[in-house]
């Protein structure tokens, strides 16, 4: 017998490609009167950055909360409940993999994204690792 997908998970950096995947993932949890759960991963400042930079960290930090707010309340307009966010730093496939493993999560909806010309051809690096790494099924919205 197949297990049941409850728990999903996707993850937003605010792009187009982000929100098809997290109206993917808000009406795949209704319809399994499952569990979203969204993450964004700003990367990890330097030590130099902190010092230099301490206001832009904070304005990074801001912007990441706003992101979380608006995806929340797009997928709540799809009327999934509950909602979960989830703010991580570091590398993007890194923290993702993490997040997976932490709030156990039954599967993962990501975006598709490339560059240039071959945008429609290539998988963006984060989707590429997640498809290679993922414990658990990785669904990606094109």
């Amino acid at each position: 017998m197949p297990a049941e997908i409850q728990t999903f998970l996707v993850a937003t950096d605010g792009s187009e490609s982000a929100g098809r995947a997290l109206d993917v993932a808000a009406a795949m949890a209704k319809a399994a009167h499952g569990t979203l759960k969204i993450v964004t991963v700003g990367e990890s400042p330097t030590a130099l950055q902190e010092t230099d930079f301490r206001p832009a960290g904070a304005h990074v930090s801001n912007l990441s909360v706003q992101l979380l707010q608006e995806a929340q309340q797009r997928a709540g307009w799809t009327g999934v409940n509950p909602v979960k966010t989830l703010q991580r730093w570091g590398d993007p496939a890194e923290a993702i993999l993490d997040t997976i493993m932490e709030e156990k999560v039954d599967a993962i909806v990501i975006g598709r994204r490339g560059s240039g010309r071959l945008s429609k051809l290539l998988l963006g690096s984060v989707s590429q690792k997640l498809i290679s790494l993922a414990p658990c099924a990785v669904i990606v919205v094109p």
